[in-house]
């Protein structure tokens, strides 16, 4: 019998990326390599790049260091939104043999024939514009939850963001294809499906490879919702200006979706939201916000907020501070503005320093766990329904509510991929939730 060859795969950023990766896995799978860990031996290694954050280029170094102490012969295969920004940069990088753009990354195994190392890494990507077909795919690794690719690229122009010049147009997967693969998911005894993309409230728009648009995002959840077999459907990250009130209020009555939304802000000066380029101002985030908590009052809502953004001032940075503490929410998600090549905000005036963008970080970090724990402690002495997790955290086996309330219970194995009734009790000293099983034969 043949040596298989040996894949190892390693995924920088969103919950996108893992879908991708998860999938680019299953293409080795069929042309006969076997998938190991990454922090085993492997013949090829494949990194999945982020464009986001300064630190997804630091890290991809970091990675491709780790593959070449593993085993200094190996094939080294860089794709993703990075790949297709800076495909130069990442070639040059000690160790990269292959660098694949956009449109290139789901056929990598056609570039794969000859494992012997490079010079220089080999460069294959695409001028953006070509990436106008779409790519299903859906990520299968933690047993509990999947997360479910539904739609790619963004057609909106946001100053400080690359990823329209890393992933091309918006485009999305047609229906039946989506439901399709949610069947597959919830054959596999996956009880959670996360939905994903780049800006899945635009679902519909080049379902058909043109602009042509059959299907909304409402129409995707009315027919998620009606697919058997899965029991919980979340949705990722929302704009606001899409998150209509018709989708709110079918979430509400929804069988599997559940209350938790989350919807970027990115500022709460509608000043800077123009400077952006966002396509809404602060009311229409309270507006959604409101009618969320009028017909879910226990809904979780996350939001992300960049700080730094150039011409931020203090007096912008405090309404920001104001209009999050004065709002109902549940956490934050905060980034620090960094300039990425090729944007608008990237030759803007008004550039805040350094040490000023980690301080407003740090003030809003603090206000997310204020925010939290408020949250938590409103949750307290209610009825709830908790997907447990397979990992065994000193002694501790975590899962999350229907509402994403982060709960803990002493290790049992027998609750691992189950939805348990509990009952929320306390809050523990690391901050997630202690519970009471409403369901005794969960105490075994």
């Amino acid at each position: 019998m043949e040596n298989r060859k040996k894949v190892a795969f390693y995924t920088l950023g969103c919950k996108l990326n893992f879908s991708e990766t998860s999938t680019i896995a299953r293409n080795f799978n069929d042309e006969g390599f076997d998938r190991v860990d990454f922090e085993e031996v492997a013949d090829i290694y494949v990194i999945n790049t982020c464009s986001v954050t300064e630190n997804a280029d630091k890290q991809f170094k970091q990675v491709v260091k780790k593959a070449m102490k593993l085993n200094e012969k190996a094939f080294v295969a860089a794709v993703g939104c990075y790949a297709q920004l800076k495909p130069e940069e990442l070639a040059a990088v000690d160790g990269v043999d292959l660098v694949l753009g956009a449109t290139e990354k789901f056929k990598i195994t056609d570039y794969i024939h000859d494992l012997s190392k490079n010079d220089m890494g080999e460069v294959h990507s695409c001028e953006i514009a070509e990436a106008d077909f779409y790519v299903g795919s859906y990520s299968i690794g933690d047993r509990t939850r999947a997360f479910l690719k539904v739609q790619d690229g963004c057609d909106y122009k946001c100053t400080y963001c690359t990823i329209p010049l890393a992933r091309g147009i918006s485009r999305s997967d047609a229906l039946e294809n989506v439901l399709q693969n949610a069947k597959e998911i919830s054959a596999q005894n996956i009880r959670e499906i996360v939905l994903t993309g780049v800006n899945i409230g635009d679902y519909g728009k080049g379902e058909f490879g043109n602009k042509k648009h059959e299907h909304t995002f409402l129409d995707l959840v009315q027919a998620l919702d009606k697919v058997e077999g899965i029991e919980r459907l979340r949705i990722s990250s929302i704009e606001p200006n899409l998150l209509k009130n018709e989708t709110i209020e079918f979430v509400s009555k929804s069988r599997t979706f559940v209350p938790h939304f989350h919807i970027p802000l990115q500022s709460g000066s509608n000043a800077i939201l123009k400077l952006m380029k966002r396509r809404y101002l602060r009311e229409v985030y309270t507006e959604r916000v409101n009618k969320i908590r009028e017909v879910m009052p226990h809904a979780c809502i996350g939001v992300d907020v960049i700080v730094g953004f150039p011409g931020e001032t203090d007096e912008h940075f405090l309404e920001t501070y104001h209009f999050l503490n004065e709002m109902d929410i549940s956490y934050l998600h905060v980034f620090t503005y960094s300039e990425r090549d090729n944007t608008e905000a990237a030759n803007m005036s008004g550039v805040v320093p350094a040490n000023v963008r980690a301080k407003r970080s740090k003030m809003l970090r603090g206000l997310s766990v204020k925010k939290r724990r408020a949250f938590y402690e409103s949750q307290l002495g209610t009825n709830r329904t908790v997907l447990f997790e397979s990992e065994n955290k000193e002694g501790y086996i975590h899962g999350f509510t229907e509402n994403y309330v982060k709960v803990k219970t002493p290790w049992n194995p027998e609750l691992i991929n189950t939805l348990q009734e509990i009952n929320l009790t306390k809050i523990d000293e690391d901050g997630s939730v202690r519970l009471e099983f409403l369901n005794k034969l969960a105490e075994v």
